[in-house]
């Protein structure tokens, strides 16, 4: 069996973009704890570290981007689909994650204080917005019958 071929016995397909999200999920705060080490000590290696784990993240970022592109075209993922308010929030967190990228290509102090620690910290908490908001949903799916 393939990937795009349903079992009878599943009610609902594995969305492909779940393999892919959880990456900016984790790079884009981890970039906020490279931002804050470059904030306490002025070494560059932590700005370089931001740089990479923005790059990172925004390259899978557009790879989920894609594969909910595929999702929605896929009929079984339809009950493990995102709101449209997690997914208005997703391209926010990757608008503002392409934004403190161009910020963080800057050289030494300007590039990370104080808009690119800012932004860091703004993407941050949508993050935690986004996972509230799709969390509820998958919520109420663990717990039907």
């Amino acid at each position: 069996m393939g990937f795009f071929s349903p079992r009878q016995n599943d009610s609902a397909a594995k969305p492909l973009q779940s393999v892919f999200l959880p990456f900016p999920f984790v790079c884009f705060p981890l970039a906020l704890v490279t931002d804050l080490a470059y904030f306490q000590t002025a070494n560059v290696m932590w700005q370089n570290f931001s740089a990479w784990l923005l790059f990172a993240g925004l390259m899978f970022g557009g790879v989920a981007l894609v594969a909910g592109l595929i999702d929605l075209l896929r009929p079984r993922t339809r009950p493990l689909r995102p709101g449209f308010g997690a997914i208005l929030l997703y391209l926010i967190i990757l608008a503002l994650a392409v934004l403190n990228s161009l910020v963080h290509a800057g050289d030494g102090w300007t590039a990370v204080v104080p808009y690119g620690l800012a932004l860091s910290a703004l993407t941050f908490v949508l993050i935690l917005l986004a996972v509230v908001a799709s969390a509820g949903r998958y919520a109420k799916l663990a717990w039907r019958v």
